[in-house]
């Protein structure tokens, strides 16, 4: 028995032995895999980690060093910023539901039934104008028909003058009647001479009845049609030949279409064209493809095509906005890359979209696109995007925006950084004597403009100038008054009238920006925090700069920047002077900033 203890006991030792030379020289080897796993993470990691400048935080360097432009010490990027290349924008996801951008992956689809819609405006028919002008020199004694608007007809007495010409030829009518039976070709001659004043036989005959010289005579409008300019007023002095009145017949009107270079090919004359028009939503209107400009028009890239409309029934004005539907298109290939409209963004030369390029993030890129085709609601896109692509399709300007104070590539700059730093000072001014014309550019890039109506521009210019209220009151830390200010934002919005804007993509980039104008004041309106009112004033002043350098104001503004402001991200302003009176710290910091731009 004490011999089967002692071999149980031996078992028992050599087992745990074994154990332990086992297990634990596995746990050994684990260790010592996990030490160099980790010693291996890390230098992965330190492979990945950037280094940036707190004062300029586009500045993005594989090692530490000093910042190419203040010369402060770098520091590591913040976590999320590691492998973003350089033109990649990360937003964070508040920042990105507060905006409620919107993305979708690129689609495969066919051209909208075979049809190319095209936008365009009703103008009058220039073949069927008019100008009515006066055969004989004179005053001016009395207008008949004093406003545009005014109907004519031919025959309708426009005008009587006082003509000392006409007076003088009477009396050598008179002198010429007693003459006829003696000398019958001199008084041909002086009637033939009244004639070529546009005196009819009846004038003629009744002056010389008369027996007595007429002072004044009348002017007959020798059209039908619609007065559309008026040119003199009573008392005036005119000569023979000038103009009175500019008379269009709207019996017939042009509907011209803008068509873009790489759709010139699915167009030609004599094509059937389907206009439709909001003010008769219901209806239809034929009409077939009579003109087509063989010019290209070199800034919008774009031909006019001309269709000509039944208006017997006055139902088209000129400057109304119509669409055309051309049916029967041949698309080159079955299937096509399309994006809803939303998602493009036009400077006015080349268009753009956003890309979301990491799945699980909120990290995006500028695309420049070449557009196609467009329906009405998607763009055909030719260049630029594949299948499968994510793009956003909603809130573009906020991130188009966010790129621009990250100091990527934007719509409005295509080389990133200088146009959205902190204190570059004249940086772009030392670049071994090539800089100048790059900043030059930079800024000629930037201040590339949508042309639209001075009525839009001083529609925007009330909302601006409520803006400036509203700095002003940030500036003061005075949060009530910008509450109350930011509410007025909120109406002078409501008032811009879009319709006024002369194409497309001068309504896209509006009605994204008015939105976002909206959310922000709206934000401002709600908050009676003043911290939480400067944090969406930065979104607020991202696109009133916007809209200010797409669309102007006709007047000078300072586009201001605060290295220091949004925990040293850096924000943006508006202003009237140069002087810097920030609104992100008010009193605290108030001449904390300086002048990037001048927006003309």
């Amino acid at each position: 028995m004490n011999k089967n203890i002692i071999y149980i006991g031996v078992a028992l030792i050599v087992g745990l032995l074994g154990g332990f030379l086992i297990f634990g020289g596995d746990s050994a080897d684990s260790a010592t895999n996990e030490v160099m796993d980790n010693h291996n993470h890390s230098e992965e990691i330190a492979s990945n980690q950037m280094w940036t400048c707190s004062m300029h935080p586009q500045i993005m360097q594989p090692e530490a060093g000093d910042c190419p432009i203040c010369g402060m010490d770098l520091i590591p990027a913040e976590t999320g910023a590691d492998g973003l290349s350089a033109n990649e924008i990360k937003m964070t996801d508040n920042a990105t539901a507060l905006a409620n951008i919107q993305t979708s992956v690129v689609g495969q689809g066919e051209m909208e039934d075979n049809s190319l819609k095209l936008s365009g405006k009703i103008k009058a028919n220039e073949e069927s104008n008019a100008v009515q002008v006066t055969y004989f020199g004179g005053r001016i004694e009395k207008l008949y028909v004093n406003s545009t608007g005014e109907r004519v007809g031919a025959g309708q007495r426009l005008a009587t003058i006082y003509s000392p010409e006409l007076v003088a030829a009477q009396q050598e009518l008179l002198t010429a009647s007693s003459l006829k039976e003696s000398q019958p070709e001199l008084y041909k001659a002086v009637r033939n001479k009244l004639k070529l004043w546009k005196l009819s036989e009846k004038q003629i005959n009744a002056i010389e009845s008369a027996g007595k010289v007429q002072e004044y005579f009348p002017v007959f409008a020798t059209v039908s049609g619609t007065v559309t300019h008026k040119m003199v007023e009573e008392g005036d002095y005119v000569k023979q030949g000038q103009p009175l009145y500019k008379i269009a017949n709207f019996n017939t009107v042009w509907a011209e279409f803008d068509a873009y270079e790489n759709q010139i090919a699915l167009l030609k004359e004599g094509q059937s064209i389907k206009v439709t028009t909001n003010a008769y939503r219901n209806e239809v209107f034929d009409a077939k493809i009579s003109f087509i400009d063989p010019l290209l028009n070199s800034t919008t890239r774009t031909i006019v095509v001309r269709a000509v409309l039944n208006n017997k029934k006055d139902k088209f004005k000129p400057g109304m906005f119509v669409e055309g539907k051309v049916e029967g298109i041949q698309s080159s290939s079955k299937s096509t890359v399309t994006v809803p409209a939303t998602a493009v963004m036009w400077t006015g030369e080349r268009s753009v979209v956003y890309i979301k390029t990491k799945p699980n993030e909120s990290v995006f890129e500028m695309r420049e696109v070449l557009l196609g085709n467009t329906n009405g609601t998607n763009y055909t896109i030719l260049e630029g995007l594949e299948n499968g692509d994510e793009v956003v399709t909603n809130g573009t300007f906020t991130v188009d925006a966010a790129a621009q104070l990250q100091g990527k590539k934007s719509m409005m700059n295509t080389e990133g950084g200088k146009t959205t730093t902190g204190h570059e000072g004249h940086l772009g001014m030392q670049d071994n004597g090539s800089g100048d014309k790059k900043e030059e550019a930079n800024h000629s890039e930037m201040n590339k403009r949508i042309e639209v109506p001075n009525k839009f521009q001083n529609q925007l210019k009330e909302v601006f100038d409520d803006y400036i209220l509203l700095k002003d009151a940030l500036v003061n830390d005075n949060s009530e008054e910008a509450q109350t200010v930011a509410k007025n934002i909120g109406k002078n919005l409501a008032k811009v009238d879009m319709k006024l804007l002369p194409d497309n993509e001068a309504h896209n980039h509006w009605m994204t920006i008015q939105k976002e104008l909206k959310n922000s004041a709206s934000a401002i309106e709600k908050n009676s925090n003043i911290a939480a009112q400067r944090g969406h004033f930065k979104h607020l002043s991202a696109h009133m700069i916007s809209s200010v350098r797409l669309f102007g104001i006709n007047q000078t503004v300072y586009s201001e920047f605060c290295p220091m402001a949004d925990n040293n991200k850096g924000a943006y302003w508006l202003s009237l002077e140069k002087e810097i009176r920030n609104p992100y710290y008010g009193e605290a910091m108030l001449t904390c900033g300086e002048v990037k731009e001048t927006i003309e």
